[in-house]
């Protein structure tokens, strides 16, 4: 990622105007000759932003099936007569079928975030451009779709347990937690990194690089 922040930089100060043009003794402008000299870098780039967005992708895809897994078998099971679900009068139901919904929703936007990027040219502008705003929307929406789904996941147990055992919320949530909090600090550098060299430097009002 540093190497690829450095590049950018690079990119920067040879989409100067005053060198677009201007040409070296073999006939080459200044773009062309970086394209040249960096070709190891982009194909690193390339490399890193696919095995992420695979990995990415195990996680987005594993959430959005058990959602949907969910949404069909939901906590207590349904009424013989009406179908409706048994819980279907609890607050926390509600919060089950609205956490579990928007898990779906979200782990879908992330699944598709991070297949855009395989399914990118890998073309050295997409790297200040396309590239890490989708990376960043994939990683945001992978996030919200691991924490509602703890979310989903607590309010199920609460419902299946609460006549029992009265306590039992408190526990689920803070294990519940512990996921949420693994993956934040593991991403959340790579997520503000990428958000200060997408939006916080001069190189994102470049539309083009040449």
């Amino acid at each position: 990622m540093q190497r690829e922040l450095q590049w950018f930089k690079e990119v920067e100060k040879w989409d100067h105007p005053l060198h677009k043009e201007v040409k070296d003794q073999d006939g080459k402008t200044a773009w062309q000759l970086f394209r040249e000299e960096h070709k190891a870098l982009l194909e690193e780039g390339k490399n890193w932003m696919k095995d992420t967005s695979n990995s990415c992708m195990i996680v987005a895809t594993l959430i959005a099936t058990v959602a949907f897994a969910a949404a069909i078998t939901v906590p207590g099971g349904n009424q013989q007569d009406k179908g409706f679900p048994i819980f279907l009068p609890h607050n926390t139901f509600l919060v089950f079928i609205v956490s579990d919904a928007l898990a779906l929703c979200s782990s879908m936007a992330s699944l598709l975030m991070f297949l855009a990027i395989l399914n990118a040219p890998y073309a050295e502008e997409d790297f200040l451009n396309a590239l890490p705003h989708r990376l960043i929307i994939g990683l945001a929406s992978l996030f919200f779709a691991i924490v509602t789904t703890m979310i989903a996941f607590s309010a199920a147990l609460s419902l299946l347990l609460q006549e029992r055992l009265k306590w039992v919320p408190i526990p689920i949530v803070l294990l519940a937690c512990a996921p949420i909090t693994l993956f934040a600090r593991l991403q959340l550098p790579l997520f503000i990194q990428m958000i200060i060299s997408t939006y916080g430097s001069p190189i994102y009002h470049h539309q083009r690089l040449w």
